[in-house]
């Protein structure tokens, strides 16, 4: 056999790996959203209470993130990629058969923890072999994930069946990702001092504020939009309002095609503005522009954090402590932006959080493009130094 089958087979095998772990390590974060307003009856608490099963755990994911990110520049990463989607996927098989709510509240921050080994350390992973353009890949297949959890818990109906019923899918993917991970990769030199040249660029902060605002937009509307459908006038059964997680097949794709794009400030812009087009399109009570507007700022959303996740992957010297600080910060605005934005809905209306969505996604995408001017006015400051030329007006 050559050494080009050798490479694709490795490649190949690469990526059923990673797209096996994204596929467990999402499917149980995110597995109780569609049926929060069950379990919401079941334990007798609000939907802000309720949304604390997503906030808890995906803002104990933001905060165990870069430690894992760093501790994986000392122990590997694909050690730690392996240890932490298995501790998640046992912690779910355990959820289903707890009866309170704080202890539930307390595991789901456990298994919080367990899952940031995988997103803290994957994009890093990939660009480490060289496979920078598959960031939009393993986009695709968190995503997939996603939405694989969301559905089959949401088609449930239950909250305890169906959870469990996803953690059970998650086990077996894991067994899948224990068998495809390559044991041996080639060997790569890190460099020292990462954390310091991942905090120090403006360009860097403005793309982690993106993550941290646009994910925050995004989950607050996902954790809303099922007691949305669920409120008159719509009334929709939990079953047929768990189809709305099917715009994560849509997203999935949009981040495939689009993580190849070279130009990924012009991706990042042109899906933020996609995004918040879809925002908008969901404020009338009528399922047909709901539906739409899912779709729309789903495919948006994910093909702008597969630009943002690979554009400081090639900005950032170090990729392990810059994704890191990029995952965290992901991560840290399903957490707080996510809780914040369920309660705005709670307290406002489906109209209050569609505008707080809408400002912080402009937020996000003026600080990009400040700082990216700002950037490319500094550079050709320093080229005009170097050369003697002067500036172009």
């Amino acid at each position: 056999m050559d050494r080009g089958c050798l490479t694709s087979q490795r490649v190949d095998r690469l990526t059923i790996g990673i797209a096996a772990g994204g596929l467990a390590s999402f499917a149980l974060l995110y597995a109780p959203q569609p049926v929060l307003p069950h379990l919401a009856h079941e334990f007798q608490v609000t939907p802000g209470q309720a949304s604390l099963v997503i906030g808890i755990a995906t803002g104990a994911l933001a905060v165990a993130v870069i430690p894992l990110s760093l501790l994986s520049e000392v122990v590997g990463r694909r050690p730690l990629i392996l240890s932490s989607v298995i501790v998640a996927a046992v912690i779910g098989l355990c959820l289903p058969y707890v009866g309170d709510f704080p202890l539930l509240v307390a595991l789901r921050a456990v298994q919080g923890v367990a899952i940031a080994g995988f997103p803290a350390v994957a994009m890093a992973y990939l660009a480490e072999q060289g496979r920078l353009k598959a960031i939009g890949m393993l986009v695709a297949g968190n995503s997939f994930g996603g939405m694989v959890g969301r559905l089959i818990a949401g088609q449930v109906g239950t909250y305890r069946e169906g959870t469990g019923l996803v953690a059970v899918c998650a086990a077996a993917a894991t067994v899948v990702l224990i068998w495809a991970l390559p044991k041996r990769t080639e060997a790569v030199t890190r460099t020292t001092g990462g954390l310091k040249d991942a905090v120090t660029r403006p360009l860097l902060w403005a793309l982690y504020a993106v993550a941290f605002l646009g994910m925050g937009s995004f989950v607050a509307l996902y954790n809303s939009v099922g007691f949305r459908l669920a409120s008159p006038p719509l009334e929709l059964s939990p079953q047929v309002a768990s189809l709305v997680f099917v715009a994560y097949a849509v997203g999935g794709f949009a981040s495939a095609t689009t993580g190849r794009h070279p130009n990924r400030r012009t991706v990042l812009f042109g899906m933020l503005g996609v995004t918040a087009v879809g925002v908008i399109l969901t404020i009338p009570t009528h399922i047909v522009p709901i539906a739409i507007g899912f779709v729309l700022l789903t495919a948006g959303w994910f093909a702008a954090h597969a630009a943002a996740g690979a554009w400081v992957n090639t900005v950032a010297p170090s990729k392990g402590p810059a994704s890191g600080l990029y995952t965290g910060a992901y991560y840290a605005g399903a957490c707080i932006g996510g809780t914040a934005g369920t309660m705005v809905y709670a307290a406002l209306g489906w109209s209050a959080l569609i505008a707080v969505s809408l400002s912080w996604l402009s937020v996000g995408a003026l600080g990009v493009l400040l700082t990216f001017r700002r950037n490319t006015r500094s550079s050709a400051k320093n080229l005009s130094r170097k050369t003697g030329a002067p500036l172009a007006r």
